[in-house]
């Protein structure tokens, strides 16, 4: 039998081992002309470098401050061992490391959690007019980079979509998890304009100067809360929940102007949203050409009934239009960086999302229109966000 060093170094038709050796050269120089010799690169960490890198602060009070390593010894059985006090550590293993951060309650919030979508906070709101406190969840969304706009292929497109162009948010912001009810509106305001009451529904009648007062009324009740509606990139950024397809959930195919079935598990459209429709005063819907089901009265649903996005965000896409903070922009192919519209008083301001009385083609990530700051309407409303972390 030859030698494992013999076997190895055998022509074709030879089993290869990792245990395998090669016999020694008879030549002393680091040189090889043998056609079955190649190598591999390996790197090996100096001395000097960092273990860690400096992290960016994160939300909810949590600290930036570089993680202790948390060292635990090898052993057969379950280690168990008192959590560093440090605001943060590391546990590192062969196979993965993780980075574990204290989070603080923000003064502004009432409950602070995570879950499969990610950080939330709540705020609890005292009824004007006495009653439960109205919660509204609000979520963490990181910063990043998106692609804002539609390709010039996608099904539906309209011209002020594109050029597609490359958009940075440098900042995370808080971004409510659905658009404002009827109950916090009415918890703040006292009334409600809205033709489909219901405290679950989206409020609606609202225009953008209504949610400025909303908005300053709700942030003088609760110190340090500061919201404020989002930017046009901050929404579609917060919708497009990191996909670069038309609605979050993947491409839209048209079926009919009011049919698209990829919209039913996520949005309410004029396709489905008279689909046992539970109010009197709804819309009239039985001359709406080609919807994906038959209906015959329509209007908005409540909050929460349809698929969230990636994020967690419900009903960004139909239901109700939702303003944006600012104006409407000119896009061109140049990358940006924290992009804003007008925010001249008095300019149209953009609106998002399509609504429940919306053609399928309407209710996309991409799709923008603007309407006077003044403009009311039975399909407008708004969310809630807060840049500051």
């Amino acid at each position: 039998m030859p030698s494992r060093a013999a076997s190895c170094a055998a022509g074709p038709g030879t089993t290869t081992r990792a245990a395998c050796g090669r016999r020694p050269a008879t030549r002393t120089a680091p040189v090889s002309g043998d056609d079955d010799v190649g190598f591999r690169c390996v790197r090996v960490r100096s001395d000097a470098e960092p273990t860690t890198k400096p992290e960016q602060s994160q939300p909810g009070g949590a600290t930036g401050a570089q993680p202790t390593l948390l060292r635990l010894d090898a052993s057969p059985s379950p280690v168990r061992c008192a959590l560093p006090q440090a605001p943060a550590f590391l546990i590192r293993t062969d196979r993965e490391h993780l980075t574990f951060r204290r989070l603080t309650k923000p003064e502004w919030a009432s409950a602070i959690g995570r879950d499969r979508f990610g950080l939330w906070c709540e705020i609890a709101v005292e009824p004007k007019r006495g009653g439960e406190p109205v919660v509204q969840r609000l979520r963490w969304i990181p910063p990043g980079w998106f692609w804002m706009g539609s390709p010039e292929n996608e099904p539906g497109r309209f011209d002020n979509e594109g050029p597609r162009h490359q958009v940075t948010l440098t900042e995370g912001f808080w971004l409510s998890d659905t658009p404002c009810t009827q109950a916090l509106w009415e918890a703040v305001m006292g009334r409600s304009l809205s033709r489909f009451r219901s405290p679950t529904r989206p409020v609606e009648h609202v225009s953008w100067d209504d949610a400025q007062d909303f908005l300053r009324q709700l942030n003088g009740w609760i110190p340090d809360l500061n919201l404020a509606l989002p930017s046009e990139a901050q929404w579609e950024y917060a919708c497009r929940a990191g996909t670069e397809t038309a609605t979050y959930a993947g491409e839209l195919t048209i079926l009919g102007k009011n049919d698209a079935p990829a919209l039913d598990p996520i949005a309410w459209y004029s396709g489905n949203s008279g689909v046992d429709f539970d109010l009197p005063k709804g819309e009239d819907s039985s001359s709406w050409p080609g919807k994906q089901y038959l209906h015959t009265k329509a209007g908005t649903r409540p909050v929460k009934l349809k698929q969230a996005n990636p994020w967690g965000m419900y009903d960004i896409l139909g239901n109700v239009w939702e303003w944006c903070q600012d104006g409407m922009r000119d896009y061109d192919q140049d990358a940006r960086i924290n992009p804003t519209g007008s925010l001249d008083a008095g300019a149209l301001r953009v609106l998002r999302g399509g609504s429940w009385n919306d053609l399928a083609r309407d209710v996309r990530a991409a799709y923008r229109i603007a309407a006077l700051p003044s403009n009311r309407d039975v399909d407008i409303g708004f969310r809630c966000a807060r840049v500051r972390s």
